[in-house]
């Protein structure tokens, strides 16, 4: 199936490659042409800009964008739909914030162009093992994009939730189960490395941790990876970023009347990150990196 990529960081460029793999046609495009010189070849052609993407795809046009959320998305948005006809679709693959979306999709609705919110999750090891898709679309513009969600997903690993807006409504709730079991992870393992009567490996226990207990998960397979390279994170500050969605969550719980203590503390315990040092947020920030590859702050 041809369609285009705009945006190809870490996310975007690891889907490019996947989506190749998987005998798709691509048009890419990033507002920084080295970013784009990796990816041409093997059925994937490089783009100028906006336009010059646009005019290489045959109709219907699919255009994914894995784009910062908020102004970026915008922009992007704006620069495309001179170039689109009716009957195409936009996709979002980003962290938008849901209402946008909703926005986003009636005014699109209007120009007769199809929108899909694509909340995507499986960080930089998405390329090989495959992403977690959730899909807000309408019934027809989800199927006519089903073999780009298929190659991109792991088995069983996307789905169509609901309608324009949904997905981004379940990945911002995902996100702020992260959010979570991080800080959980976090806390549990800051005891144990704040003992004094025991001087405990962490790697160690981490790994007894993946055999057979019941917080075994992928999460603390990746600090089992983080803590036996370096049990004291000494390397890493405990400065831990957010992308929104942990507020957008408190924000719809608090909305809704349902009670989320511990997603909101989570937040607040990030908040808290950077303002003074913290073993629980090193352990946090070392999580993010390995499996979304996020940059960590260093000494």
């Amino acid at each position: 199936m041809q369609l285009a990529m705009i945006g190809l960081g870490r996310m975007g460029g690891n889907m490019v490659r996947r989506l190749s793999q998987g005998g798709h046609e691509l048009i890419v495009y990033d507002s920084s042409a080295d970013a784009v010189k990796p990816h041409v070849g093997k059925g994937t052609t490089g783009a100028k800009d906006v336009a010059d993407l646009v005019r290489q795809l045959t109709p219907r046009r699919v255009v994914w964008m894995m784009v910062p959320a908020g102004a970026p998305v915008e922009r992007t948005i704006e620069q495309l739909v001179p170039h689109l006809t009716r009957g195409d679709i936009v996709i979002d693959g980003g962290n938008s914030n849901f209402r946008d979306s909703l926005r986003r999709a009636e005014a699109l609705k209007a120009k007769g162009i199809e929108f899909v919110d694509v909340g995507t999750s499986g960080g930089i090891w998405g390329l090989t093992l495959g992403y977690c898709l959730m899909i807000g679309a309408s019934l027809a513009a989800f199927q006519h994009c089903e073999p780009i969600f298929r190659s991109l997903a792991a088995p069983e690993g996307y789905a169509h939730v609901g309608p324009c807006g949904a997905g981004h409504y379940v990945k911002m709730v995902h996100n702020g189960i992260e959010y979570g079991l991080l800080q959980a992870y976090a806390e549990g393992y800051e005891i144990l490395h704040a003992s004094d009567d025991f001087k405990l490996g962490l790697g160690q226990i981490a790994k007894l941790w993946n055999h057979g207990s019941v917080v075994r998960s992928w999460l603390n397979e990746l600090a089992e990876k983080a803590l036996s390279g370096d049990g004291e994170l000494a390397g890493i500050r405990g400065y831990v970023e957010d992308s929104g969605e942990g507020r957008w969550t408190v924000e719809e719980a608090i909305r809704l009347g349902v009670p989320a203590p511990v997603i909101t503390l989570s937040l607040l315990a990030r908040l808290r990150s950077r303002q003074e040092e913290s073993f629980g947020a090193k352990v946090i920030a070392a999580l993010r990196r390995e499996f979304g590859g996020h940059a960590v702050q260093t000494k």
